[in-house]
């Protein structure tokens, strides 16, 4: 069951669909796939405690460096200008 019928910014049909969202911690960052409900007019995405839960967990890891079992996949650049 979906908790929201409608989504609560624009009135547009939400799905459930797997997404990727981008975390910042300091100077890091960490993506991860997880499943939201995401508006089919607008794209807001709407996220269950638990998914919110874990996203503050990987926030904290990563602003401290803890990246233990996690897989680097690149590097990020900050452009000066």
């Amino acid at each position: 069951m979906i908790p929201f019928e409608q989504c609560p910014v624009c009135g547009g049909e939400v799905i459930v669909k797997e997404v990727e969202k981008v975390i910042l911690g300091g100077n890091n960052t960490a993506v991860v796939k997880v499943m939201a409900e995401v508006c089919t007019h607008c794209g807001e995405r709407l996220y269950s405690n638990d998914t919110i839960a874990f996203f503050e967990q990987i926030r904290s890891r990563i602003a401290i460096g803890d990246v233990a079992g996690f897989l680097a996949v690149g590097q990020t650049y900050k452009v000066a200008g």
